[in-house]
């Protein structure tokens, strides 16, 4: 007889649907198992015969952290394209070789955690790199192509599964985990939430993770908006994956909660489906959560919903479904379509800004490559290893020939003496051509130094070393064999390092003044260097007194090198691991003075030089004496030649600015203000004269703009016009379109961005191109009822190469909606709807929800709310407050007609309701004013 195969469980059932399927396999784990589901790293359930899973694989712009893989440019880069098809195909290889890599290396993840969705607000935020744009519309954009491509085109199996970074209002990393980001309800509606909105309403989408920072006074980690916005966005499950150590923070660092058990047990219930903490552990959370439960924290259902996320994301990756899974057999790895599309996304990301007609380059040429990055291809954080490897030099090699191109990086040759009268020498070693994280890693910020190699003496020749200084006396120092000085662990000094990097940098040393010598400070330790005769190490017990003796000063090979040549290109730029990185910050948008030293150098030796920003971020630089500028970000394994390409005129720019470029300090906002709207910040708001305008981007051929119609019908704006390429060579053109309020209410954007395409033309080709843009487009966050509005009135349609380089524009009138006034008498004040304020941030009401509002400091604040409506009359006022101090409130700005004064309450969140005599009829502005430690949550008004 025949034995009889049993029945498939019901989740192994591919007849039924996916929610059916994870229900019973829910019902089947046990409370144990559901658990354990919670953190990074969850085990197999074996006698179900379930697979281990890890959630999270970086994937930023290739897959990174595990090993050799194609490397795209940064995500600025990517944003600089305004290429959505470009992008997508990029997400598309990176997704195949996420899973080409899976199928030799099982610790690769398929949950990819990419991509990043923060605006670039301010272009000081150390990880400037990571985002797209500072516009939501570009930003958005340009994420739902890159997920889409991650995702796979199959309906019902997915590639891989994108995780949205980093929700929400995060862009500083100083003080990231303590720092609180005030975002009042017109800029989170219209500005940080779109961003995300978009892409995860595409179904693109796998979930979010939340950002390190508070929003309001609350931990993004316990966010109501997770509940009241992004699960509303979409009809399917998106899973919430912690940020690492984040939940740990809630207590450690915030301080927001007592325990973990309780701040465990918040971020469950506010959404948070998955723990990324104490690394591979899962024991801390496991604890955490059963604590949590036993307290009555928890209930399981709280966990069977975490679990049902997360089973979401895995059924839909084919886990469960392996002969069905399209993607399962993927093997595309370091195709020449991928090396192909690496090099196409470097062309297209270059941006021309500046050019008198010295570029493109003629052939035969002789041409000086000068300045620091001018032979780097650098990597960042969230790239992985390099496969290929183009420089900028190598390019020009390639495409002028090596005996047109002179060269000089500009380095600063020196030697440092001792206090005994020897110099630091680099022992001869063979050190072979060892790359930090070959191998990959699950956490490189756990990979270590080097300690086979001998470290430094010190002798009476000793060794010329090539000293970098990046900016605010920040200098790497690198051997004769080209590796950097570093420091390991057992605290010796080597010539061991490829390049600077890690997640705590060992190469990065400071000169201190010290007598008539300098002190030599190691950054990463946080030591001093000292000679001892075992060798050059960092020790507390002394400290080496050295002197620093410069053979060479860069600018003079620089000088030398220009000077002979027909035109010079200089490579100046950032290293992406030192001075504006993740957990660091920038503190200016100066080029570090060693690089403007070498700029000016060059342009005194020749004036036909032109200035070549390899940089994740802009700058303010002078470009008054320079014929031409160009900026690239940081361009993967191709960016050596695509800038070549570029250069020489084989490919015509048409990457545009991501984001607006400022020409000073001065221009910026405190890096802690996200009120976008007030404090005028970005091009939707700035109001003073950009270095380079946000979607600025010149080409080397032109373009007439003609035609334009603009009709208003079934709910949107119908939008065409002709492009016509009026140059000699054929290019590529980036037609953008914006809408402005002309008469608005209420503050609006000078202009903003609703539509945009890149198209390639030949020469004397035209292009009609059309667009929808719906009417909600033009609306705004009406505080006054608390829901989008679009305002009556005339609107208008410009359309250009730029923000500021309008060459059409028409006016439409859509129907609208009238502005009503604040009913005041009904609905009362929500504190933090106020139209304008001063002296004020946004705090959290309660733990888990609403908002309030506190003067800076427990100083003196002030809120205005305009048009408020008493109808037929009111006589009181109710305030609900907490804290001490007083509330006035005024009407059209007279005298203060109420000023009730509170007594102190037992805490931040402890409130009370203060009644007052309040008189007041028809239509006024309201003025309340804010004294002391208070907390004002809402103002109500009683007939």
């Amino acid at each position: 007889m025949t034995a009889q195969t049993p029945p498939a469980l019901p989740f192994r059932d591919t007849q039924l649907p996916f929610a059916k399927r994870i229900e019973d396999l829910v019902e089947r784990l046990t409370l144990d198992e559901k658990i354990a589901f919670l953190h990074q790293f969850v085990p197999a359930v074996e006698r179900l015969g379930i697979a281990a899973f890890r959630t999270g694989q970086e994937a930023l712009h290739g897959v990174a952290w595990m090993g050799p893989a194609t490397v795209f440019p940064q995500a600025v880069g990517l944003g600089a394209t305004w290429n959505e098809d470009l992008v997508r195909r990029v997400g598309e290889a990176v997704s195949k070789e996420v899973r080409a890599m899976l199928a030799r290396d099982e610790r690769v993840g398929l949950n990819v955690w990419s991509p990043t969705v923060n605006l670039l607000r301010h272009p000081l935020w150390g990880r400037n790199e990571e985002g797209y744009s500072e516009d939501p519309a570009l930003t958005s954009a340009i994420a739902t192509a890159y997920t889409r491509g991650l995702r796979g085109d199959h309906p019902t199996y997915w590639r891989t599964a994108p995780v949205l970074k980093h929700w929400l209002a995060h862009n500083n990393e100083t003080n990231r985990d303590t720092t609180s980001s005030s975002v009042r309800p017109r800029v989170l509606h219209e500005y940080d939430l779109r961003a995300f909105h978009e892409a995860v309403q595409a179904g693109s989408v796998a979930g979010v993770m939340p950002a390190y920072n508070l929003v309001n006074g609350r931990p993004n980690h316990v966010s109501p908006y997770l509940r009241e916005h992004l699960r509303r966005w979409s009809d399917q499950e998106l899973m919430v994956c912690s940020d690492a150590g984040a939940p740990s923070n809630l207590v450690d660092s915030e301080h927001y909660f007592d325990t973990h058990e309780e701040a465990t047990a918040a971020a469950i219930r506010a959404g948070v489906d998955s723990f990324t903490d104490h690394g591979t552990d899962s024991s801390t959370i496991v604890a955490r959560i059963k604590g949590a439960l036993v307290k009555g924290l928890l209930n399981e259902e709280d966990i069977d919903q975490a679990v049902r996320r997360q089973l979401s994301v895995r059924f839909r990756l084919g886990e469960f479904d392996p002969r069905l899974d399209p993607h399962a057999g993927t093997r595309d790895f370091d195709t020449p379509a991928h090396r192909a599309l690496a090099q196409e996304a470097a062309e297209q990301a270059v941006v021309l800004l500046q050019n008198d007609g010295l570029l493109p380059l003629a052939d035969g040429v002789r041409v000086a490559a000068v300045g620091l990055l001018a032979d780097e291809c650098k990597l960042d954080w969230y790239s992985g290893t390099l496969i290929h490897r183009s420089t900028p030099l190598e390019g020009l090699y390639e495409r002028f020939g090596a005996d047109r191109v002179d060269f000089a990086e500009g380095v600063d040759r020196v030697r440092l003496k001792t206090s005994a009268g020897a110099y630091l020498r680099v022992p001869v070693a063979d050190a072979d051509d060892e790359v930090r994280g070959a191998e990959g890693a699950l956490d490189p910020a756990l990979l270590q130094g080097r300690t086979d190699l001998p470290p430094l003496t010190a002798d009476a020749q000793g060794s010329e070393l090539a000293l970098i200084d990046w900016g605010e006396g920040l200098l790497t120092f690198r051997a004769p064999d080209g590796r950097y000085l570093s420091v390991a662990d057992d605290g010796y000094v080597r010539a061991s390092a490829d390049q600077p990097g890690g997640w705590v940098v060992q190469e990065t040393f400071r000169l201190e003044p010290h007598g008539s010598g300098h002190l030599l400070k190691h950054l990463g330790t946080g030591g001093y260097v000292s000679v001892a005769a075992d060798g050059v190490k960092v020790a507390e017990d002394h400290r080496e007194v050295f002197e620093l003796e410069v053979v060479e000063r860069g600018e003079d090979a620089v000088t030398r090198a220009a000077a002979g040549a027909d035109v010079v290109l200089v490579f100046a730029g950032n290293d992406p691991h030192l001075n504006g990185r993740e957990t660091e910050d920038r503190t200016t948008l100066r080029l570090p003075g060693h690089q403007e030293r070498l700029l000016r150098a060059a342009r005194a030796a020749n004036p036909r030089t032109a200035l070549v920003l390899v940089s994740a971020y802009p700058y303010a630089v002078d470009p008054a004496d320079l014929p031409a500028v160009l900026w690239t970000a940081h361009g993967g394994q191709a960016a050596g030649t695509a800038l070549a390409r570029v250069l020489s005129g084989d490919v015509s720019p048409a990457g545009r600015l991501p984001q607006t470029w400022y020409a000073d300090d001065a221009a910026l906002p405190d890096l802690l203000d996200y009120d976008v709207i007030g404090s005028r910040q970005t091009y939707l708001y700035f109001e003073g004269t950009p270095l380079f305008p946000f979607g600025h981007g010149l080409s080397y051929a032109s373009f007439a703009y003609g035609d334009l119609a603009a009709r208003v019908e079934d709910g949107r704006v119908a939008v065409s016009f002709t492009v016509t390429n009026t140059g000699a060579r054929a290019a590529d053109e980036v037609a953008q379109v914006y809408t402005r309020a002309v008469d608005p209410s209420v503050p609006r954007p000078r202009r903003e961005l609703v539509a945009h395409r890149r198209v390639h033309l030949a020469p004397g080709a035209s292009a009609e191109l059309a667009f929808e843009v719906p009417l909600r487009a033009l609306e705004f966050w009406d505080v006054a009822h608390g829901r989008w509005r679009l305002e009556p009135g005339r609107y208008e349609i410009l359309v250009g190469a730029s923000s500021e380089d309008i060459r059409l524009r028409t006016t439409i009138t859509p129907p609208g909606e009238p502005a009503g006034p604040r009913p005041v008498r009904e609905r009362g004040l929500e504190a933090a709807d106020f139209d304008e304020q001063r002296g004020t941030v946004i705090v959290d009401r309660t733990k888990v929800s609403g908002d309030a509002v506190t003067p800076v400091d427990d100083g003196e604040g002030e809120l205005l709310f305009r048009r408020c409506d008493f109808a037929d009359g009111v006589t009181g006022v109710a305030v609900r407050v907490a804290g001490e101090g007083t509330v006035e409130l005024s009407l059209d700005g007279g005298d203060a007609t109420a000023v009730p004064t509170l007594a102190a309450s037992t805490g931040p969140y402890d409130y009370t309701t203060v009644d007052a005599a309040f008189t007041a009829s028809g239509v006024h502005d309201v003025r309340v004013g804010l004294r002391g430690p208070l907390r004002l949550a809402h103002v109500g008004f009683s007939a």
